[in-house]
This record gives structure tokens, sequence and C-alpha cells, in this order.
């Protein structure tokens, strides 16, 4: 017996992407300002990363992505410019021009364009969570990491 077409795991990795992105983006909408911030945007980047796969192999099945309106990708309060984030200034600078590439992409078809978009802002979401955890770390709302010790 023949397993899923390529068509169906398609589809299938796209809906999981899917939640994810959404349990990822839902994580942010009513979090306090907290040190588990840097573990949401690292969330977020994980689930970019999925979302970026998912589109991959939508497009090599043949799909087109369904255009959406670029309002309607608005990000989350706390990932808002003028909102009090914290972290690295310049590595916000480089998510929100992630996030506005992924909303210009996600209006037209292109899935590889959408793809590209997902992978800048989780690379761009990855960065940061790095930079707010170092912040969050020298500031003490984190405990410090222990220095590894060679073997």
């Amino acid at each position: 017996m023949a397993g899923p077409s390529q068509e169906d795991r398609a589809q299938r990795a796209f809906r999981v992407a899917q939640e994810e992105w959404r349990r990822a983006l839902e994580s942010h909408r009513l979090a306090p300002p907290d040190a588990g911030f840097s573990a949401r945007l690292a969330g977020l980047a994980s689930a970019a990363e999925l979302e970026a796969a998912a589109c991959r192999e939508a497009d090599a099945a043949g799909f087109e992505w369904p255009p959406h309106r670029a309002s309607a990708n608005k990000p989350p309060y706390e990932l808002q410019p003028g909102t009090g984030r914290r972290g690295p200034e310049e590595l916000w600078r480089v998510f929100d021009a992630a996030v506005a590439e992924l909303n210009r992409a996600a209006t037209g078809t292109d899935l590889i364009e959408v793809a590209a978009a997902y992978e800048a802002l989780a690379a761009a979401a990855g960065e940061l969570s790095s930079g707010v955890e170092r912040e969050d770390r020298a500031s003490g709302l984190l405990p410090r990491a222990r220095a590894r010790r060679s073997a």
C-alpha cells in the first residue's frame, strides 16, 4: 500500500506549521513583560522555520500561497515598535524589517518568496531571542548561566 502523496504530506506539514505559528503568536498576545520573553521569541523563530519548510514543501507539491491582506499580519503588541520591548535596538530593526517583508510577501502567491520571508523572520527572531536573553541575564531578570567545565 502506498504512503501519503506529496500533496497530502504538504497539506499536513502546512497544517502543523500553521498551528505552531498560531501558538507562537498567541504566546506573545497576552504575555506580561517577564523573564519568558526570550523563550517566546525563540518559539516564534522555531515556528517561522516550520512555516518556511511547509511553504517549500507545498511549493514542491504544486501549491500557491493564498494571498493575505498585509494589515491582517500585524504582530502581537509586545513585538510592535514603541511598546517598550526589551533587547538590542539594532536586532529589533532587523526583526521589524523581516516582519514587513513577510507582510509584503504574504500579499502575493509565491510560496518560495513567503518561505524566504519566514526564514528571514526566523533568523531575526532567533538573534533577538539570544540578545534579549543576554540582556536579561546581565540584568538579573534571568539567572546567570553556569560556566561549562572542560573535560
